[in-house]
């Protein structure tokens, strides 16, 4: 059997067509039994049947092998599951035919609480702490509930029936076929599922209330919750219902199930999984309360249905071939999920926002150990570890690149005869290329193979000579060094009143192009300017000479560029900073433009941007971080006094997102207004919780407020956050307060912070919320994490979350003496699920630590910063 040892995919000898599965879990041992016939083609003759199977208990006497319609049944005369590779290996004593047979396995296994595979789940009910049964199979797990090929090529239908405790909800991806209630027991029959892969496979038992609606054509939709927390899924059943008709349109195809259940689960490691009919997600993304909500919360859960319901037809009726093409099911997910929201939400401005999705994934992939698009997977280990920025926001992001060339009509079209050609079965990132080059009658795929098959990005460099504009395409790189990628990237271009709008595909390595035909003849001489990458629809960096990044600078300052432009702006000057090729003095002088900045996404972005640049000058100049903080204080406190703390009659939804982050960014900085009324909200909002001086869009603002000044000898903010934190049984608010408790600049009391993210008060799954420290704060969480390792493992085995605590903690160092640190920590406690993300965190703290050394040099940087901090706003 050893020859099965270490294969990244199964044999091919044997093809599952279809499964009968049955189910039995028992909620109070925490463990289920259940069997499984799998109807096999065999099409090499072999004495081997080889299948996955992960933590699950078979014995040789439990399985058999029955030919076609005959009697004839083969008995395995050995058996071994090799736990390393997940596999389970069958061998017979006589020669397996090809033809048509039957597999039957019985199988026990246990509930874990690890969030993977066949898991449990605590609520409480009545008062009464409760567990239910929760599966989740991607990407690899269904192997750790029934013995299966758990591939996503190997697609067949799903027979489930469900052996559960009478009183208690049973749902899978199929509508009931039959109940039959026996006493304290009920078996669940479900119908037949049409044609998926096992990671889309999906049953949850627990007690649950549910909202109901139909499409227009008569898909039944509910919303499932914990009893009495239904009605906080209307609003996503709303978003649901117009969403399916939406897409119905879009992909031309029908949705192609019965039914479309979606349920909030209290212990869940994702925001969401989009099995088959029944999407199960984390409670944050998926409820909705209209008193305790944030307007931040609300656009998460539309956006998050959309993704999800997205991927019934992209990736539930056409499904990636293997996980090499995951960017195929999420990056177009992601995309689409904000069409979706924009179509039924315009007023959010929603591709404003969206790039915030390109900005990640642009941050991640300008590090030189990023990962092409399609990553080869040779191993089930290291499939977690892609679910990441590149797979989901560069993918995003590279599919608005493509659609704006080809442009939205054409793109649509040839995206719907897609999804027909290839309905329910398996397609690859070329398959994708080709119906979309035939659709538009352009190179797609030459096109797109620069982006998908290497990792990074370039950075365009524009500069004048002349009259002529030269351009230049180079890796971009975080650290400073040069990369050796290029691209063919689609350069679009504007000028004066966005009227001249130019573009063309920069091929090689550079090219110039006479100024005139960009700006016209008459602009030549007067104070024109040139913006590259228009509305940012591009994934690429722009370098600006000095002449032209001078006139940008004014069309910034005299609100010349649209919002998107801005954003694109600012976001280039401070990755091209972080690279050492442009100075800290450059940056700050560009942000200073930005002092009338009234777009929610521009300075959502300026907010982001103005913590990092403060942390680094911290580190560089502490001298100087006053000035730099009251020159950050300044640069917001025009917005913030222009909305206050409490809502206004008829404000936006953006307006109102944007007040919360304004002010928990000013009592980060120290402002203490900020600080003093956050204190004095936070004090009326303990009194009262329906208070409107504390409404849900500006609590985690006060609660950053009031921890900022908390202590372990002065603890008491902290201790009344604890309370609000028990009290709540809406996990927004829990997250929000997890989010905020280790702001304090303590260290003694970010300690305890830390500790009590794991305790058994905070849900695994949120534990992560917790580590956003502050300066004061690095070395504690640093000692923390070392100390807490082995726990951490043991709680969160290889899955996705645990590479969020290294990456948290990690990353924001900024010396090459914690580098070594880190290392020499990780070079006894190696796991390879977090590898990747270990490499790129150390990478950050290198390009941190280069940073400041080089910032340490800036001779003109004193000058700026005080002449910015006293500068009157």
């Amino acid at each position: 059997m050893d020859q099965f040892k270490g294969q990244p995919r199964l044999p091919k000898f044997a093809v599952p067509k279809r499964y009968d599965i049955r189910l039995k879990p028992d909620l109070i041992s925490h463990r289920f039994a259940g069997s499984v016939a799998v109807n096999l083609d065999i099409v090499a003759a072999t004495t081997f049947i080889v299948l996955n199977a992960a933590e699950l208990s078979v014995t040789a006497d439990s399985v058999s092998f029955t030919i076609g319609d005959s009697s004839t049944v083969f008995k395995p005369s050995r058996i071994e599951l090799i736990e390393i590779d997940e596999i389970l290996v069958l061998e017979f004593p006589q020669e397996i035919p090809v033809g048509q047979g039957l597999l039957t396995i019985e199988f026990e296994g246990i509930l874990n609480d690890r969030m993977k595979g066949f898991y449990r789940s605590t609520y409480e009910y009545n008062g009464e702490k409760k567990t239910m049964a929760v599966t989740q199979f991607e990407p690899a797990d269904a192997r750790r509930c029934f013995p299966c090929w758990d591939e996503p090529a190997c697609k067949a239908t799903f027979k489930i029936t469900l052996d559960v405790p009478s009183e208690l909800v049973a749902l899978s991806n199929m509508p009931v076929a039959e109940e039959i209630t026996n006493g304290n027991l009920k078996t669940v029959s479900y119908e037949e599922s049409p044609i998926m892969s096992t990671y889309l496979v999906a049953v949850v038992v627990g007690l649950f209330d549910y909202v109901e609606d139909h499409t227009l054509d008569g898909v039944k939709v509910r919303v499932y919750g914990q009893v009495g927390k239904a009605n906080q899924g209307k609003f996503a059943l709303d978003v649901a219902v117009k969403t399916l008709e939406l897409y119905k349109e879009y992909f031309a195809t029908p949705y192609s199930l019965p039914k479309l259940d979606m349920i909030a689960i209290p212990d869940f490691a994702a925001g969401a999984m989009e099995n088959y009919g029944l999407v199960t997600y984390r409670e944050t993304a998926l409820l909705y309360d209209e008193q305790h909500s944030a307007a931040a919360n609300k656009q998460r859960v539309a956006t998050v249905v959309a993704h999800e319901l997205a991927h019934q037809w992209f990736g539930n009726l056409v499904t990636m071939e293997w996980w090499t093409h995951l960017w195929l099911n999420e990056g177009f997910a992601t995309w689409v999920s904000y069409l979706a929201t924009d179509s039924l939400f315009p007023e959010w401005q929603i591709w404003s926002q969206f790039l915030h999705e390109s900005t990640e994934g642009l941050r991640l992939d300008g590090l030189a150990e990023s990962h092409p698009i399609e990553v080869d997977i040779n191993h089930a280990c290291e499939i977690d570890e892609i679910f990441d920025a590149i797979s989901y926001r560069k993918g995003a992001s590279v599919i608005r690149m493509l659609q704006s060339y080809l442009g939205a009509e054409c793109f649509q079209r040839s995206l719907a005869s897609y999804i027909k050609k290839y309905a329910c079965s398996n397609a690859k990132t070329e398959d994708l290329w080709a119906a979309l080059e035939e659709g538009s009658g352009e190179p797609v795929n030459k096109l797109m193979n620069s982006w998908t098959k290497q990792k990074g990005y370039p950075v365009v460099s524009v500069k004048v000579n002349e009259q002529k504009l030269e351009f230049d395409q180079s890796q971009f790189l975080s650290s400073g060094a040069q990369g050796e990628g290029q691209w063919i990237v689609p350069v679009t271009l504007c000028s004066g009143t966005y009227e001249v709008r130019k573009s063309f595909l920069l091929q090689t390595k550079s090219d110039a192009h006479d100024i005139k035909d960009f700006i016209g003849t008459a602009n030549i001489s007067g104070n024109y300017w040139i913006k590259l990458n228009v509305d940012q629809a591009g994934f690429y960096r722009v370098k600006y000479d000095e002449v032209l990044a001078a006139k940008l600078r004014y069309a910034v300052e005299k609100q010349l560029l649209s919002a998107s432009d801005r954003f694109g702006v600012l976001d280039d000057a401070f990755a091209l900073c972080m690279a050492r090729r442009e100075s800290l003095t450059s940056l700050i002088n560009l942000m200073g433009s930005y002092r009338e900045e009234v777009d929610y996404t521009v300075l959502s972005n300026l907010i982001t941007i103005t913590l990092k640049v403060e942390r680094i000058a911290a580190d560089a100049v502490p001298q100087l971080l006053d000035y730099f903080r009251q020159f950050f204080i300044g640069l917001l406190q025009h917005c913030a006094e222009r909305l206050g703390w409490e809502p206004k009659p008829g404000e936006s939804h953006l307006d109102a997102m944007l007040r919360g982050e304004i002010l928990t960014a000013l009592a980060v900085l120290g402002h203490d207004l900020t600080l003093e009324e956050g204190s004095k909200r936070f004090q009326a909002f303990l009194e009262d919780r329906n208070t409107p001086l504390l409404p849900p869009d500006t609590r985690k603002a006060a609660y950053v407020a009031v921890m900022q000044g908390a202590s372990k000898s002065n603890s008491s903010s902290y201790e009344s956050l604890l309370k609000v934190y028990r009290e709540t049984d809406l996990s927004q608010e829990k997250t929000r307060i997890l989010g905020s408790l280790s702001s304090s600049r303590d260290p003694g009391l970010i300690l305890e912070a830390l500790n009590f993210m794991l305790s058994s008060e905070v849900r695994s799954q949120d534990a992560v919320f917790g580590l956003a420290v502050n300066r004061e704060g690095r070395d504690v969480a640093w000692a923390w994490l070392k100390e807490n390792w082995e726990h951490l493992v043991k709680t969160y085995g290889s899955g996705f979350l645990i590479t969020r605590f290294v990456s948290a903690v990690v990353s924001p160092f900024a010396s090459f003496e914690k580098v070594k640190e880190v290392e020499e920590f990780f070079a006894s406690h190696a796991m390879p699920s977090i590898a990747r993300t270990l490499r790129q965190s150390l990478e950050r703290v290198n390009i941190n630590a280069n940073w400041v050394e080089s910032i340490r040099k800036e001779d003109s940087l004193s000058d700026a910063v005080r002449e910015l901090a006293y500068r009157k706003y």
